[in-house]
């Protein structure tokens, strides 16, 4: 092999969690089905892997596991609002299950559907930077990424978000539960999942018996119609919403700190894209593949067998390591190179996901992120990064990644 072995395989440890891209390239080059004993968990790291993985049927979503480990020694009645809830979403089902659940929710997914809220997306944003403008910094998450996807969301679902703050806590203890910190206590991690889950949906049923009486064109309401047509039931109803409020929330959060905070630190391309505004898209798949606000999607042996020279073994947790499989450069010349010029119609990243779990949410995703960059760099022509302050990462799990702050000036 052609690659250094580093000395911590750790991929939990701090310095890896802040920095994973040199135990990537170890791993992608000298142990790329990587076994961890006391997580009885394989790493998987090579681009071609991580998409052949998205695509064995021997690899489950059916997950719970996953938190059945984080729960070791804890009563699950903790959890149990949680744990119930997630059950019914598609993102925990294979095969047919999956594909019902996931058709009759894309019907509010359209193309069409997302082109008609880009018009809601630019006034959410304008609005969003007329209140920051004035003062002449802003922190990018607070005032920013986090309300800006979330505004978005409620419109196209169509329901109400007066309180941000609560849906925020809402957000951050699902975040944190879902991929829990080194050390953190996983009973308070449980609980507060817990009541996120049941405040949410104290939220949701009340709209749900609305539209049912007046229904409209907003996604809530098609899914609503797949529901009275017996096509989903209404614990799965409310279980999906759930879902799409949290996930497709959190991640484009996320993703556009990211992305801006590469923009912002290679100044050879921030003045590129500055001077074309019309490399925006590709400079968006260049910022997820190159830093994605979901470095990894977790799959289980749904049956004993053998893959690339390694055993797996039923029940076993298996990483689909979506950030290295975007710095890896037998998919991508020079992968650790920030080129917003970068062709990704022929270098495919795998921030999405693959097959039949591609993300969902994608096609919002890229628009909100396009729109919301596009506003930033023409409304704000001296963007920076804050000298007075310093951004605080987000990166204490391998499945979300972004920042806590992220101060700009202008």
């Amino acid at each position: 092999m052609t690659g250094s072995t580093v000395t911590d395989r750790n991929l939990f440890s701090p310095e890896n969690l802040r920095n994973p891209i040199p135990l990537y390239k170890d791993l992608r080059e000298n142990d790329p089905v990587h076994f961890v004993e006391p997580m009885q968990a394989w790493f998987i790291t090579r681009h071609d892997d991580v998409m052949e993985g998205f695509r064995d049927p021997r690899l489950s979503a059916s997950r719970g596991q996953l938190f059945e480990y984080q729960l070791q020694g804890v009563d699950p009645n903790v959890a149990r609002e949680f744990l119930g809830t997630i059950q019914h979403q598609m993102f925990m089902k294979d095969g047919s299950e999956h594909v019902r659940l996931r058709r009759q929710t894309l019907t509010g997914f359209s193309n069409q559907k997302l082109d008609d809220m880009r018009p809601t997306v630019h006034r959410i944003m304008r609005e969003l930077l007329d209140e920051v403008y004035p003062q002449g910094h802003m922190d990018l998450l607070k005032d920013i990424a986090f309300p800006m996807p979330a505004l978005a969301l409620a419109e196209l679902i169509n329901v109400p978000l007066a309180d941000r703050a609560r849906f925020k806590r809402w957000s951050e203890y699902l975040a944190d539960f879902s991929a829990p910190a080194v050390g953190a206590n996983p009973v308070e991690l449980a609980t507060n999942a817990n009541q996120a889950m049941v405040e949410m949906k104290q939220l949701l049923l009340p709209v749900i018996e609305e539209r049912r009486r007046n229904p409209g064109t907003d996604s809530l309401s098609l899914m609503i119609q797949a529901e009275a047509e017996g096509r989903m039931t209404p614990e799965e109803l409310v279980a999906n919403i759930c879902l799409i409020m949290f996930a497709g929330h959190t991640t484009t959060t996320d993703q556009l700190c990211n992305g801006l905070y590469d923009l912002l630190t290679h100044p050879d391309q921030l003045q590129k894209l500055r001077a074309d505004m019309g490399l925006m898209k590709s400079a968006v798949e260049e910022m997820l593949r190159y830093t994605s606000a979901v470095p990894s999607i977790t799959r289980v042996a749904g049956e004993d067998f053998e893959w690339h020279g390694k055993q797996l073994r039923k029940g076993q947790l298996v990483f689909l390591m979506m950030a290295s499989a975007n710095r890896d450069p037998s998919a991508f010349p020079e992968p650790d190179r920030f080129d917003i010029t970068r062709d990704s119609t022929q270098q495919k990243h795998a921030s999405f996901g693959f097959g039949a779990h591609h993300c969902m949410g994608a096609g919002l995703s890229r628009r909100e992120l396009e729109i919301g960059l596009t506003l930033l760099l023409e409304r704000l022509p001296g963007l920076r990064l804050d000298e007075t302050r310093q951004p605080r990462l987000k990166c204490h799990s391998l499945t979300f990644r972004g920042f806590d702050s992220l101060p700009l000036r202008w």
